[in-house]
């Protein structure tokens, strides 16, 4: 009767062991976007605070490329020994719809640790449009259905998915217009030749206080730090509406338990440092949502994913 605890303290043991050795050397923090990207900034501002926690330096790498794929797969495939580090964002969350031959699974292949951080979007109009509010926007994208165009940087961006939802929620119809990238989209939407778009907050929000574009509502549950006078989209009439720039810290899955916990405890802990808090804020970064990170990544693959299929892309 005795054997099935002692054979379970034996498989357990290798793992402790590294556990209380963990970290031995640097962590590498892998970012799977550019430098400059708010995916970037949030990792930059709690390497530090993380390092002093953890006694050893978090090295912040970027892993850019294939809407964030190749970075991701260089973690999933790294040891599961703490050392290597996701620190991932919404496009985590449809991977596998969009990428159909990754050679990883997105969930299963990765052990949440923490979420980190929130970014809402701004539903931004041109100026020139009527709509003042959003009852008036949707009603005006109603008559106008697919002569309207919405600005994206790509199919499958969570900006894009964010005016997707829009669709599916709101019961609107319109033309997805994508861009190269972010300046080409807000260029146009400025100019007037696009009509909307939905995008992060820290780009839309100086461009509606100068007046170059109406901001109209965030599309987060609760209302912006930022922008605490604009509405939700949920309370404007979209009921149920939820979508934002989300990120988490990930590690390989088979990391042992105690060093997720211990990574965990030092993210949360930098997480509530003051001087973490104050450049969140500067950066339009809200607190991460509450709740299991593991059970957040899932539901968000499991809201975009059929949302993504119906707009039949696939990347490349």
């Amino acid at each position: 009767m005795r054997r099935r605890p002692l054979l379970l303290a034996a498989l357990a043991a290798p793992a402790f062991a590294r556990a209380q050795g963990f970290p031995s050397r640097p962590v590498r923090l892998v970012v799977p976007f550019a430098a400059g990207g708010i995916i970037d900034v949030v990792a930059r501002i709690l390497a530090e605070p993380m390092s002093r926690r953890l006694g050893q330096p978090v090295v912040v790498e970027n892993l850019p490329g294939a809407g964030s794929s190749i970075g991701a797969r260089a973690v999933a495939r790294a040891a599961p020994d703490g050392h290597t580090l996701l620190l991932s964002g919404a496009a985590h969350a449809v991977l596998a719809p969009l990428y159909p031959d990754l050679g990883f699974d997105p969930l299963a292949d990765f052990a949440p640790i923490a979420l980190l951080g929130d970014q809402p979007f701004v539903l931004a109009v041109h100026p020139g449009l009527p709509a003042q509010d959003v009852a008036a926007m949707l009603a005006w994208l109603r008559a106008r259905g697919e002569a309207a165009n919405f600005a994206t940087t790509g199919i499958g961006a969570a900006s894009h998915l964010a005016g997707e939802l829009l669709k599916s929620l709101a019961g609107v119809a319109f033309t997805v217009v994508t861009y190269r990238g972010t300046p080409q989209a807000v260029t146009d939407l400025v100019a007037g030749r696009a009509d909307f778009m939905i995008d992060s907050q820290t780009l839309l929000a100086p461009l509606a206080r100068e007046g170059k574009v109406r901001a109209l509502a965030v599309t987060t549950p609760r209302r912006s730090r930022l922008l605490p006078d604009l509405p939700t989209l949920s309370d404007s009439g979209v009921a149920g509406y939820a979508a934002s720039s989300w990120q988490s810290l990930q590690a390989p899955a088979g990391t042992p338990a105690p060093i997720l916990t211990r990574l965990a405890e030092a993210a949360t802990a930098a997480l509530a440092e003051p001087a973490v808090q104050a450049r969140y804020a500067e950066a339009g970064v809200e607190p991460p949502p509450a709740g299991d990170a593991g059970a957040f990544i899932r539901a968000e693959a499991a809201k975009w994913a059929p949302i993504l299929r119906a707009t039949g892309a696939r990347a490349g």
